[in-house]
């Protein structure tokens, strides 16, 4: 992945092409002492980056935030081997779709605790559900599709049935 040519743009230096991506220039340097970039040195020994190699952070960077670690993304970069590529990035798909339904669930119980009008959520038939699936265990509620009456008016909106007073319901 030697860098080459403008491509239109002229040669960036480390500071600029840092800036524009919102990067401390020693990750750069980083990237290039892993193989990862590979720009060109002007007369003075300067790092110069062209469009090649402003697109290459880019790339970088949506790997990162897609969850691949500087390792990977060295391999993806170093195979032209597409059965490698695809096997690299398959592994690394499924590891996002577990990383997405771990963050699907997170945020469920989040806003179930947001939605729930019990004073102690720790009350909340929902949240012992949550509570009792993670550790393994069982812990009694009041029933599979109920939130609960507690003392006060009460909406669980976990996709539940809702007890609310004088038939009020949502």
């Amino acid at each position: 992945m030697k860098s080459s040519g403008d491509s239109g743009t002229s040669a960036m230096s480390i500071g600029t092409l840092a800036a524009r991506f919102g990067l401390a220039t020693h990750v750069l340097r980083h990237w290039e002492s892993m193989g990862l970039l590979h720009p060109v040195r002007d007369t003075g020994g300067r790092r110069r980056y062209s469009a090649d190699d402003l697109g290459r952070v880019a790339t970088i960077l949506m790997l990162k935030e897609a969850g691949l670690g500087l390792d990977t993304i060295r391999s993806l970069s170093a195979t032209a081997d597409r059965a490698t590529r695809h096997e690299i990035l398959r592994i690394e798909a499924e590891a996002l779709r577990s990383r997405i339904a771990a963050a699907r669930a997170s945020l469920e119980f989040i806003e179930g605790g947001l939605n729930c009008e019990y004073e102690d959520v720790t009350q909340c038939p929902n949240y012992r559900r949550s509570i009792a699936e993670r550790v393994g265990s069982h812990v009694p509620t009041d029933g599979p599709a109920r939130c609960g009456e507690p003392p006060a008016r009460h909406a669980c909106r976990r996709g539940r049935v809702l007890d609310l007073p004088s038939g009020d319901h949502r």
